[in-house]
């Protein structure tokens, strides 16, 4: 499925400069124990040769980021298998059952493994648990202790390649006192560490807040759980490709339980909301074109005037095509899925990923796009792919 937003620019050059090379940008959503899947969708576009220039993630999505980014374009497959098999589980009990009720009590059996007993090189549970009433340091306000995720990071992550900036990283996290957003990006004067990973991943009450600069952070996905509208915001005037790749999709089917409502309310409360983003910059663009149709009919005096430069900037020049990658949903799984860490789970995530981005790419919409300048096209190509057991 294809979705053109076209721009009416009679009249105008919107043309990036010569020398801004198209670009090529991973934007990860969060979403715990289904981040597999963007590891898998990782493994695929690198097969086919389509690494990216930027990487921008939150919460799960900004530790694959930082593997990717903090490796080796040959190590990265390998680092992200690392990662998740050591926070995956095999579970004593084995079931060779794909789907039913059977499948759904052993994802609920391995989620409540999670919660009881944390996950090894991530997070560990706090005993005793905190009380709501209990005092205490607001590093320790949480259910879980993400003191692993730390050593995890450093023994999987060259942050000196991450700030020599080789690739281009951005994680999202929110300032618990102020509320507002905030972005890490390793193209500005802020060295990356591991505690910048560990904000953007820091969901209430469940994991505690990190301390950055003096300034306590939370988890980006509590204000938005995709990086798209910063990367939109803050490209270059260039062309640019997009991989995004969605762990919650925002389109569902009428839930039958009350278990299907929890999963619904989380699918909904954490989707990307890809359209409206690229609605709003559609919007943006069309602006940024009517004021260059207009500067051409004022007069020389006025055509250095504040705000109609104001409006020329309002959008970078170039032409943009988004690859919507989304995580469907299976028949087995509940409002437990995004912290299910059983071997089995995340294994299928992997394969559901690269097999997603395979199918994708080689899709005529795909390879036969043709943008004008400063269109912006969306692709979702892999609804169509046959699934089994979903």
């Amino acid at each position: 499925m294809r979705r053109i937003l076209p721009m009416h620019a009679e009249n105008a050059d919107f043309s990036p400069s010569s020398s801004d090379a198209p670009q090529s940008v991973l934007v990860l959503q969060g979403g715990g124990a289904l981040g597999a899947y963007q590891a898998g969708v990782y493994e695929a576009l690198a097969a086919e040769g389509h690494a990216p220039d930027w990487v921008a993630g939150i919460s799960i999505g900004a530790i694959n980021a930082a593997i990717i980014a903090g490796n080796a374009p040959e190590e990265r497959v390998g680092k992200l298998r690392a990662f998740w098999h050591g926070v995956s589980h095999e579970l004593l009990y084995r079931l060779d059952v794909g789907n039913g009720f059977a499948r759904r009590a052993f994802n609920e059996t391995s989620a409540s493994w999670a919660a009881t007993f944390g996950i090894p090189g991530f997070f560990t549970p706090r005993l005793p648990t905190p009380l709501p009433e209990w005092p205490n340091e607001l590093s320790r306000l949480s259910f879980y202790d993400t003191t692993p995720l730390r050593q995890t990071l450093l023994d999987l992550v060259d942050f000196d390649r991450i700030n020599h900036s080789e690739t281009r990283f951005s994680v999202g996290a929110v300032n618990m006192m102020t509320g507002n957003f905030a972005y890490f990006d390793n193209c500005s004067n802020r060295r990356i560490g591991p505690e910048h990973i560990m904000a953007s991943g820091a969901l209430p009450p469940g994991f505690p807040p990190v301390e950055i600069d003096g300034e306590w952070y939370w988890d980006g996905g509590l204000v938005s759980n995709t990086p798209l509208q910063y990367v939109l915001d803050n490209r270059s005037p260039c062309e640019m490709t997009v991989f995004q790749v969605d762990l919650f999709p925002s389109r569902g089917a009428v839930p039958k339980t009350m278990a299907d409502i929890a999963q619904r309310e989380k699918d909904i409360r954490f989707s990307s909301r890809t359209r409206m983003n690229t609605d709003l910059s559609k919007r943006l663009q069309e602006m940024r074109a009517a004021a260059q149709r207009l500067a051409h009919k004022l007069p020389d005096d006025l055509r250095d005037d504040p705000d109609l430069h104001h409006l020329l900037g309002c959008r970078p020049a170039g032409a943009v095509a988004v690859m919507h990658l989304i995580n469907r949903p299976r028949g087995y799984e509940t409002m437990s899925k995004d912290y299910e860490f059983s071997r089995m789970t995340v294994t299928e995530h992997w394969d559901a990923g690269k097999a997603d981005a395979l199918w994708s790419l080689q899709k005529a919409d795909w390879t036969g796009r043709a943008l004008k300048p400063d269109e912006i096209m969306t692709f979702d190509l892999a609804l169509d792919r046959p699934r089994n057991g979903q």
